[in-house]
This record gives structure tokens, sequence and C-alpha cells, in this order.
């Protein structure tokens, strides 16, 4: 039997706080950074791998602020929207919206505030940057839908989770050129991967209610599954690389990241919740040594 991790943990700065502003936090995810995070890195990574580490640091901080945001929003806004699933599940029942620390009608006001953060840091942007940023606003609305419709709601929350990638190359490179779209689509299917890995602690709430993922449609074969995107994300970036930088030295690069990736596989044990959460999170750490990959290359070419 799958062990339940509970979505929201009262713990740190938060449980100090108190319970109405604790509830807010709670809904933006506040307690959990690995969401920002893995916002945050493919925005890095776009950045880097256009070169702009030393003279755009600044735009790397805008992107990590409006990560921050926009992350907590778009939880937010799948909380008010899942709200009835929520209370299904037992992971998710605790969330201050099913729970009732958090009202709807207070939930939207929070909504609004979060999103006027995301609009400063888009301001910051060049126009090309700007419209890239904008178009999110549409497939990030659909998201919570995807799990009612289709097998593959991680694939949808690749397109969202990876879509920094667009703005930072674009605002670097003032251009929407291929490296930008191999990283896109590599960052997707690392995005795939991960959630699927995430999902795992779901299966069994999921497969009762009648919600679909990634991980129910894998079955038995999901850790095979996750290593499949997992190589075809490192495929992908490793052509970002190349249309950066035609050096097979340079795609050595990406060996720590496909060690740490590998990890991940190899030690995963889907029935085991504790184990599923863990190797998500690690994930924070591969964004770094993607970073760092993406940052040698873009400053060498």
């Amino acid at each position: 039997m799958t062990m339940i991790v509970p979505d929201s943990e009262h713990r740190g700065l938060v449980a100090r706080l108190p319970q109405s502003l604790r509830g807010l936090a709670l809904l933006a995810r506040l307690d959990r950074p690995i969401g920002w995070w893995l916002l945050f890195w493919p925005g890095a990574w776009g950045v880097a791998l256009a070169g702009g580490v030393v003279a755009r640091w600044d735009l790397i901080l805008w992107i990590l602020a409006g990560s921050i945001a926009m992350r907590g929003a778009g939880c937010v806004y799948n909380d008010i929207v899942d709200r009835d699933l929520d209370g299904q599940v037992a992971r998710t029942a605790a969330r201050p919206i099913p729970s009732g620390m958090v009202s709807v009608r207070t939930a939207w006001v929070w909504l609004v505030a979060l999103s006027l953060v995301g609009l400063i840091v888009l301001v910051q942007l060049h126009a090309l940057a700007a419209v890239v940023a904008l178009a999110s606003l549409a497939p990030v609305a659909a998201y919570p839908f995807m799990k009612r419709i289709t097998w593959w709601p991680q694939a949808w929350l690749g397109l969202v989770f990876s879509w920094a990638a667009l703005v930072g190359w674009s605002e670097v490179a003032n251009d929407l050129s291929a490296p930008m779209w191999w990283l896109y689509a590599g960052s997707i299917a690392w995005v795939i991967g991960y959630d699927t890995i995430y999902a795992l602690q779901d299966r069994e709430d999921d497969a009762l209610i009648g919600v679909r993922s990634s991980a129910l449609r894998m079955g038995r074969h999901v850790q095979g599954g996750v290593a499949l995107f997992y190589v075809l994300a490192l495929l992908l970036w490793a052509a970002a690389i190349w249309a950066v930088r035609p050096d097979p030295l340079a795609l050595a690069a990406l060996l720590p990241a496909t060690v740490h990736l590998g990890w991940q596989v190899a030690t995963l044990r889907p029935d085991d919740g504790g184990n599923a959460l863990a190797r998500f999170r690690a994930n924070r750490l591969t964004g770094l040594l993607l970073f760092l990959a993406f940052a040698v290359v873009g400053t060498g070419a």
C-alpha cells in the first residue's frame, strides 16, 4: 500500500504565522519551495544558454521573483478549480480550501494579489519576451482541467512549467531560434518524468475518483517510463547545446545531470510515497546542474 505524504506541511516559518496568513501561505505553497524552483530553472537555463549569465544576472533574479509569485498564483487557481476533487484525496484533503481554512472568495483576492507581482516582473521585459510570457496564460488556465480529459496531464504541465525557458532565451537573444525550442522540448520531457514520480503518491485515490495521470497510465512500467522521458530530455538538451556550440566536448557538460537523473530512476520505489516525494524534490539539484552546464556552454560559445 502506498504511503500517503500530506500535501500541506505546517512547519518552519509558515507554522508560526497567524492562522489567516498561514492559510494564504499554504494556498500559495510557500511551505513547499520545490514548486517555484522547478518553475524557475528552465527560465534560468534560457538565460544561461543564450549567454546572459553575467550581463543579465538581474534577469535571473526577476525570473526567480516571477516564479515564486506565479507558481503561487497557479496553485491558488488550481486549488479553486480542484476544491471538490482535493477533498476526496487523502494527500490533498488538508489543503486550505477543502479544509475550510480559506474561503473561495479570499482565494480569488489572493490570486489577484500574486498576479500583480507577476505583472511587475512582466514590465521588466522587452517586447518580444513580454509577449511570450503573456502567451503562457491560456495553457496555465487550462491545466487544472487536463486531469479530467487526458491520461497525460503531466504533458500539459510540462508545457506550462517549461515556459520560462522561452522567456529567458527570448529576452537575452531577442529571437525565437532553434536552441530555445530544443531547450523547451527537453524541459517538457523532464517535467513529464518528474511529475509522473510525483503522481505516484496519488495513484490509489486517483483511480477511485476517476482522475487520470501518467503514473496510472504507465502502470507497472512506470519506472521504465520515467527513464524514457529522462533520456528524451537529455537528447533534446544535447541538441540545444549542439545548436549553440557544435563541439562534442560541450555535450560533456550534461554528464552530472545525466548521472543524477539516472540515480533517481535506479532508486525509485513506486509504491513508497516518501521515496517518490524525495526523488521528485531531488530535481531541484537537477535544475542547478543543468544551469551550470548551460552557463558553461552559453558563456563559452
